[in-house]
């Protein structure tokens, strides 16, 4: 093993309370562990200098959508099943940029058909989605490196390409079975039983550390050359930026 293959770091990064929660593996021994950031970019430029950075954020927004958002959020849903709704609709990005929900809703309103206001879930998220979009855009460079995924798709793939039929969490609250199956779909990928039973550091909750794993679990496989984006090939907005999730 090369000393190279032994200094890379892979990164899947989830946002949390306090920003961004990132799970650093090393995928030539497996070892890792959590930080957490207060901006994106922070990630980009941590110390671990991440080889692959995969977020579970939206990447890459159109001028104009179609029924269910991207071409991306439309290929993933038939796969997850019950857990379909965990994928959001993405606006364009005239939505996204603006900073009330009523000033979103009628700029989603006249930049989609059929006519469709952006959801209450998808605008909690656009302060994340835009600080993404902005360091991307003002840095195409870092493109190479860092990947939409979203990991419930990430969990469809370490399950053989099955949904899985447990959620995370019941009407908002942790769902012990559900966060059950997830560590054991982690560990049986490989990934170290100190991260996947890690406690929640102060500004990051149980589930987001599990999804911050599950897009590290994806980031592995970015590295191996053996990941796959939906759609494929991905169609790229008016900045460059590609419209896939990776897994």
């Amino acid at each position: 093993m090369s000393k190279l293959a032994e200094d890379i770091w892979l990164a899947g990064v989830d946002g949390c309370r306090g920003g961004w929660i990132a799970a650093f593996l090393r995928p030539a021994t497996g070892a890792g562990h959590f930080e957490i950031f207060a901006r994106f970019a922070d990630v980009l430029t941590a110390p671990q200098q991440a080889a692959v950075v995969a977020v579970d954020i939206p990447i890459g927004l159109p001028e104009r959508t179609g029924a269910g958002g991207r071409a991306a959020e439309n290929a993933v849903r038939p796969l997850l099943g019950g857990r379909q709704s965990s994928v959001f609709s993405v606006p364009a990005r005239t939505a996204i940029y603006e900073r009330d929900y009523a000033g979103a809703s009628r700029a989603a309103l006249a930049t989609s058909d059929p006519p469709r206001k952006v959801s209450r879930q998808l605008f909690n998220i656009a302060a994340k989605i835009r600080e993404v979009d902005e360091v991307l855009r003002g840095d195409p460079a870092s493109t190479q490196r860092v990947y939409e995924v979203h990991p419930e798709l990430a969990f469809w793939r370490l399950n053989g390409e099955h949904a899985l039929t447990e959620p995370k969490k019941v009407k908002s609250r942790p769902y012990p079975p559900g966060l059950d199956l997830r560590r054991k779909l982690l560990l049986a990928a490989g990934l170290p039983d100190t991260l996947v039973h890690a406690r929640p550091s102060r500004g990051a909750a149980e589930d987001d550390l599990i999804d911050a794993l599950a897009c590290a679990a994806v980031a592995r496989r970015l590295h191996a050359g053996l990941a796959r984006p939906h759609p494929d090939p991905p169609p790229r907005d008016s900045f460059g930026l590609p419209m896939a999730i990776w897994a």
